[in-house]
């Protein structure tokens, strides 16, 4: 039911009080039909709250405005078929998929069940749904709506989501409605627009145009027991009070209780459907169970189940053809032994039909659309009439709906499993191969729902735990981890076979790390499991291809616990275990477990496996890269396209993390809050590891910033449960923080002793991968407070460990700590240098605090010119990221060159003072590039300077710069 109803003749269904939501949902419409951009919105409100309304006004409004409008109603029967919600979407468009690459084409057709076989690793569902509704959308504005997004399959609602995030650039609209209390996983876990309840004034308005007669008395007790809902202002009334009206008032007391909201208004529709014909209920019951099923009129002829009374119309109706009211046929042709004729048949059913069809109709809880299916007045009635039949007729109801259905149709095995009444090892089987295949197409969630009703209906233990942990598995990878440990709960309370040991090692894992956010089970399990997996009986043993690539994903999961907790078990398995696994793997490896003694061409190797899994689509391997790349520094946006085609939330959320680490240490702090909404939306999933990640990565952003207050929030939010973890990478990273904002707040010495801790002076500890985040921080902190040997010695550590052939990151760190130790001799070139190290710029904050602490040494030998410029252009870069405490150091240091006078030499030898630097820079022997990296001027900008500067000096070559210049 929707907020209201009205005239229909402006194309509009007018409805009362959601001028708000019509507001938003008319100008995301507006923007699409403009181009300007897309929008996706979530409806969300209890049931009855009017969201369906709200869709039917903004499919009236899209289709009148030109409009390609795309819609789908989720369906519990259907909630177990993988893709069967995205399929209903994108069918009208089918014909878009020519356009389509070849790759993205056969992994949608395969994934959809409109093509045999399976789809390429990957699963590119998500891109291929984005890229025919963009060839859509080429042609005119594209409106998508899912009602009931609570009850659409967990692998079209991931594609949802991944089109969410990714229809801004078209002129595509997506509005879904959900019920309040869907689960993240099934609900939208963004942030949705709350359809509220009516307002008393709203109420009033809505109740007088439903049920205009109803007496004032009666009117007062609907509207305080709706408490503003649309449906229930519609349907509490009911017909019954409407009949028994009496007087001049017309009221008939409403009774004195009335049970919860929730509950009253199914009451209301199960009141309706016992005063129905049996035939018709168990019409009504088939169309509930599988609302996509054809319950035509073949099905309404035949819909005369056997036993039990019949109820009020249809008693009357048998005794009109000649039957007792307790379905005894009277006295007559048959019982004299006389067949009906075929035409007698035909009459009395189509009789019977037409019967059951009107009271259908007539009772207001279904209708017929113009395609002859049934549709139900509102969900709520769905649920009742399921739940007013018993066991009994549920599962006869499963079997003519099992029935009906073709041998490979999965709804069929589900209506089987639902109608069978013990064991069955036949139907177990066809349950796992079904589940087996969905779960190849990218189905996982899904498939792990039929192996767990192949589970429940085995008759061997053994194969009931291969069952469920091969469940646990897919419900793992498919995002439904509560699910996943509900299930390895109710496998440990019997023995697990040893063939299937290590599957279920790594099941265990998975949802320990990801949603317990334990890493115990990571050191007790994997390193048993590898060892099984990897001797040469398991290896040559039949099935053994069965675990696919197991063991790099074992190989992931023990190199996440120990990257995590610094534990040196993991690293010790994996290097026992090193020629059993992949390029990728090892690097991975590597990049983590010492990098200042084993990472050295990291960044190198790095690029050429991307490169190389890009050309075949190797998604596992991209996992790994993304993995020793965070390690790196090098999650860029080039990376990270290997992840476009991916839609489920494992693999996005992996994505996530990385890309807001990269935006803290690339300078795109506008991200910040992005990371707070992606630790809600893990904490909705399950994905609790995930969500204190993400925590600590806006934990960043506050350190940078300065902000105290806030990291102090996180730390009492993330800290113990990372500390009851054993989580060293965010334990020690928070004591990195508290540094970082006491350095922004000058205070050195504080932030010396808690980096100390960390990092001691002169030795680049091991078991710490992110060794050189801390590191240029030391150097800073020890020359701060007095301390220049140790930040001498702790240069010279880096240089000895080659830090600089990790990565450019780690050589831009380690050159601006050299510039800051060098002495006033060095420090020109020593800076010049470490601006002139590869992608330099990218490093926005530490590049910032460098020129600040630059310009302050240059102040303070008298170089006011050079200073000021330094410490305005470091000004800036804090002023864009939003880091006050720093602009305030940059003010201060500022404020101090005022007072102090320029150096002499400049008028002396008749250069201004940025000609003096670019003289200076140019004699040590730095290209033009070099130097204007430097002073982020262009080459051409450096060349025009000393066209200038030779004259003025009375030098002809770079080589006889050094002698004209004056003393500083």
């Amino acid at each position: 039911m929707g907020s209201g109803q009205g005239d229909n003749r402006t194309g509009d269904r007018t409805l009362v009080g959601r001028r708000r939501e019509q507001t938003l949902l008319k100008r995301s419409l507006e923007n699409a039909r403009s181009g300007d951009r897309g929008s996706a919105t979530v409806l969300r409100g209890d049931a009855g709250i009017g969201k369906t309304a709200l869709l039917e006004w903004t499919v009236t409004r899209a289709a009148r405005e030109g409009f390609t409008v795309l819609r789908v109603v989720g369906s519990e029967s259907e909630s177990g078929i993988a893709f069967g919600a995205l399929h209903h979407v994108l069918l009208p468009l089918r014909e878009n998929s020519r356009a389509l690459p070849p790759h993205q084409r056969l992994a949608l057709e395969r994934a959809l069940g409109l093509r045999e076989g399976l789809p390429p690793a990957g699963f590119m569902v998500g891109a291929a749904a984005l890229a025919l509704l963009a060839e859509q959308a080429r042609r005119g504005p594209v409106l998508i709506v899912v009602d009931d997004l609570q009850w659409v399959d967990a692998s079209s609602a991931a594609v949802f989501l991944f089109l969410h995030q990714r229809i801004v650039g078209l002129p595509v609209v997506m509005v879904c409605a959900s019920r309040s209390d869907g689960s993240a996983l099934e609900c939208w876990p963004a942030y949705p627009v709350d359809v509220e309840a009516l307002s008393g004034d709203d109420s009033r308005t809505l109740l007088r145009r439903l049920h205009p007669g109803l007496a004032t008395g009666a009117a007062r007790r609907v509207l305080a027991e709706a408490a503003g809902n649309p449906l229930a202002l519609a349907e509490l009334p009911g017909r019954r009070l409407a009949d028994e009206r009496r007087g001049d008032t017309g009221a008939v007391p409403l009774p004195d209780r009335l049970p919860p909201l929730g509950t009253r208004l199914e009451e209301v529709f199960v009141r309706r459907l016992r005063s129905l014909p049996q035939s018709a209920a168990h019409v009504l019951l088939l169309a509930a169970l599988d609302d996509a099923a054809d319950v035509g009129g073949d099905v309404v002829r035949g819909a005369e189940p056997g036993g039990g009374e019949r109820s009020g119309t249809e008693q009357g109706s048998a005794q009109q053809d000649g039957t007792e009211p307790g379905g005894t046929r009277q006295r007559g042709t048959e019982q004299r032994g006389v067949q009906p004729s075929g035409a007698d048949q035909s009459r009395t059913g189509q009789r019977h039909a037409e019967r059951v069809l009107g009271a259908i109709e007539a009772s207001g809880l279904a209708r017929w659309d113009a395609a002859g299916r049934l549709v139900f007045r509102h969900p709520l009635v769905r649920s009742a009439v399921i739940a007013a039949a018993s066991q009994a007729e549920r599962r006869a109801a499963h079997r003519t709906l099992a029935a009906r259905l073709r041998e490979d149709d999965p709804r069929r095995l589900l209506h089987e499993a639902s109608a069978a009444e013990g064991p069955d090892e036949r139907l177990a089987a066809r349950l796992q191969e079904a589940g087996t295949r969905i779960a190849l197409r990218g189905g996982d969630a899904e498939g792990a729902l039929l192996l767990d009703r192949a589970a429940a209906l085995g008759t061997g233990p053994g194969d009931r735990a291969r069952r469920l942990t091969w469940a646990a598995v897919m419900s793992a990878r498919g995002g439904r981890l509560a699910y996943a440990a509900e299930l390895l709960r109710e496998i440990r309370r019997g023995p697990v076979p040893e063939d299937i040991a290590p599957l279920f090692a790594y099941a265990v894992v998975y949802v320990d790390q990801s949603h317990h956010v334990d890493f115990a089970s990571s050191f007790e399990l994997l390193p048993g499991a590898l060892e099984a997996l990897t001797s040469p009986n398991a290896l040559n043993a039949p099935g053994a291809t069965a675990f696919g690539d197991l063991v790099e994903q074992m190989a992931f999961k023990l190199l996440l616990a120990s990257a995590y907790t610094g534990d040196p078990r993991g690293w010790d398995v994996l290097e026992r275990h090193r020629e059993h696994l992949s390029p990728a793997v090892r690097l991975c490896h590597r990049a983590w477990a010492d990098p200042p003694r084993t990472a050295h061409g990291a960044e190198t190797e790095l690029r050429s496996l991307v490169a190389r899994v890009a050309a075949h689509r190797e998604t596992a391997a991209a996992w790994l890269l993304l993995w020793a790349a965070s390690a790196v520094d090098a999650a860029d946006e080039e990376l990270r396209r290997l992840f476009d085609d991916e839609h489920t939330y494992a693999t996005q959320g992996s994505v996530a993390k990385a890309r807001c680490h990269q935006a803290f240490l690339r300078g795109r702090w506008d991200a910040a809050e992005e990371c707070l909404r992606e630790a809600d939306t893990a904490e909705e999933l399950g994905y609790h590891c995930n969500a204190l990640l993400f925590r600590h990565y806006h934990a960043h952003f506050l350190a940078g910033r300065g902000d105290e207050r806030g990291l102090r929030a996180v730390r009492a939010k993330i800290a113990p449960v990372a500390g009851a973890a054993r989580m060293r990478f965010v334990t020690d990273h928070l004591d990195r923080l508290d540094a970082l904002a006491a350095l922004a707040h000058g205070r050195h010495e504080e932030a010396y002793l808690l980096l100390r801790r960390i990092t001691p002076p002169g030795r680049l500890p091991r078991g710490l991968a992110w060794f050189h985040l801390p590191f240029f921080d030391f150097v800073v902190a020890s020359l701060c407070s007095g301390r220049r040997a140790e930040a001498q010695a702790h240069v010279a550590a880096g240089r000895a460990a080659r830090m600089d052939a990790v990565s450019a990151h780690h050589a831009f760190l380690l050159a601006a700590a050299t510039a800051l130790t060098a002495d006033d001799a060095g420090s020109d070139t020593a800076y010049a240098a470490a601006c002139a190290v590869p992608g330099a710029g990218e490093w926005v904050f530490d590049m910032a605090r460098l020129r600040l602490l630059h310009g302050t040494a240059l102040r303070r030998r008298g170089r006011r010119a050079e200073a000021v410029e330094t410490l305005h252009a470091a000004l800036r870069a804090f002023q864009g990221l939003g880091a006050e405490p720093w602009v305030e150091q940059c003010r201060a240091g500022l404020r101090a060159a005022d007072r102090t006078p320029n150096a002499a030499p400049v008028q002396a030898c008749g250069l201004t003072a940025q000609e003096l630097r670019v003289a200076r820079l140019v004699s040590t022997g730095l290209t033009n590039k070099e130097a204007g990296a430097a002073l982020q001027l262009s080459p051409r900008t450096i060349g025009a300077h000393l066209y200038r500067i030779f004259p003025k000096l009375g030098v002809t070559s770079r080589a006889a710069l050094a002698g004209a210049l004056p003393e500083s």
